[in-house]
């Protein structure tokens, strides 16, 4: 099968840095008291939600910290193991992220030094991607991992198998086309089963 699979909050554990991160530009560099938060983040761009910030210091932010934010993530436990068993079962790993472009570091040499040094075996890196239905139907995706509710929904709504990853963002999303998965274990036991059945 061809497994499509996002990287932050899915691979990594990218929403605890980029959260402090986030915390200290608000905080620190732009000298703002947390007293207005906006707790209903849904999205990925829950840093920018939560601080209320503008779209110019969004842009900033990413320019100032996301450099640091990629070399200090860590993988989820087990992903590594598991991304790698079901590679030597066979199977095309597609990961298949919307990692951005920032004026101030090279983002893909990050991610691809981030991914060799933590043993993450992979087909094909796909970087930059807004619209995941798009490039899963593109690479004829059998199953999709994400943690993004947007994405999920799209690509459930595209007959495409789909995992979600439990996340922050994703806590009180139910969808009977999208199963949640809390642990890489438990995708590989999932995944397990669908291939039983299909």
């Amino acid at each position: 099968m061809n497994i499509g699979i996002d990287i932050d909050d899915t691979i990594s554990n990218t929403y605890d840095i980029l959260f402090n991160y986030a915390q200290k530009y608000t905080i620190v560099d732009k000298n703002r008291q947390l007293k207005d938060v906006n707790r209903n983040a849904t999205t990925h761009m829950y840093a920018t939600t939560f601080h209320n910030w503008s779209s110019q210091e969004e842009t900033e932010f990413f320019n100032k910290y996301y450099g640091n934010i990629l070399k200090e993530v860590k993988p989820k436990m087990f992903s590594a193991e598991v991304i790698n068993k079901l590679k030597s079962e066979g199977h095309k790993i597609y990961l298949i992220t919307a990692r951005f472009k920032v004026e101030t570091a090279d983002v893909k040499g990050l991610t691809l030094k981030w991914l060799k040094e933590n043993n993450i075996k992979y087909d094909e890196l796909i970087m930059n991607i807004e619209d995941k239905l798009k490039m899963a139907k593109e690479k004829k995706i059998d199953i999709f991992v994400d943690d993004s509710i947007k994405n999920c929904e799209a690509i459930a709504n595209g007959n495409i198998k789909t995992f979600m990853m439990d996340s922050i963002v994703n806590i009180n999303y139910q969808n009977e086309k999208v199963k949640r998965v809390y642990s890489w274990p438990h995708l590989y036991q999932e995944i397990k089963i669908y291939e039983e059945v299909i």
